[in-house]
């Protein structure tokens, strides 16, 4: 008969999870700017702006 080994609780990696979006986003934004311009990366941030700005009003 196997050993009642108990899982406990599941880390919380959100923080984690987000500063690694902040960095990865960084470096994408960066790379952008040196292939493209920074008018490329503006119109990048400006679009994922209003997808999150949609995404936050169609979850509210």
């Amino acid at each position: 008969m196997p050993p009642d080994r108990s899982t406990g609780i599941a880390p919380n990696y959100t923080t984690p999870a987000l500063i690694m979006l902040g960095v990865n986003l960084g470096w994408l934004f960066l790379l952008i700017w040196a292939t493209a311009g920074m008018a490329a990366v503006l119109l990048l941030a400006m679009a994922l702006n209003h997808l999150i700005t949609r995404l936050r009003d169609r979850l509210d």
